[in-house]
């Protein structure tokens, strides 16, 4: 904010009487400038999150936008992409990104349908952000469902089973019958 402050104001004033004013320093402001122009010159930090925040955005988005913190981890560490929990938690904080929560709900009030209520004059839209529908038919509340299920078994990391999806843990169970049964 004060680099653009500064940018309308540089012609009439100077960069050096402006930083004097403001709580920057003139190297600050030219530096800021330099990596604007040139982006080699951001800090590493900068760089790698620009690299991570698609492929966070990609795991939570293949994974119907339920995965929070902890799996999108283990899933890009899974492909290989090496980055600590804290650097996930603090990009998918940044990005809006958040896993599903699971929990009882809090009922604070219960509601009697006799009672009287006012009318809604403001037009209040009470709709999920975050379900696959409306669905114009059964085919495609079907489809949906299919999808959902080939996503549970195939891909989706379970905790207790190491960090897996089912479908592989299925998999190495039976190789590893396969293998004891060809040692005996």
């Amino acid at each position: 904010m004060m680099v653009s402050f500064i940018d309308v104001h540089r012609a009439e004033y100077g960069v050096e009487p402006l930083c004097e004013q403001l709580p920057i320093a003139p190297s600050s402001y030219y530096e800021y400038k330099a990596r604007e122009q040139y982006p080699s010159r951001l800090p590493v930090r900068v760089k790698r999150d620009r690299e991570l925040e698609p492929e966070i955005r990609r795991v939570w988005d293949e994974n119907l936008q339920v995965y929070g913190v902890r799996k999108v981890w283990r899933q890009l560490n899974r492909e290989q992409i090496g980055v600590a929990r804290c650097t996930v938690e603090r990009l998918m904080q940044r990005l809006g990104l958040y896993g599903a929560r699971r929990g009882a709900k809090c009922w604070t009030t219960v509601s009697d349908e006799s009672l009287w209520r006012p009318r809604d004059r403001v037009n209040r839209q009470f709709v999920a952000s975050r379900r696959r529908g409306p669905w114009k038919g059964p085919d495609e509340v079907e489809y949906a469902t299919l999808e959902w299920v080939d996503w549970f078994n195939n891909r989706r990391l379970l905790e207790p089973i190491g960090h897996i999806p089912p479908a592989e843990f299925e998999l190495r169970y039976y190789a590893q019958l396969t293998e004891s049964a060809m040692a005996a």
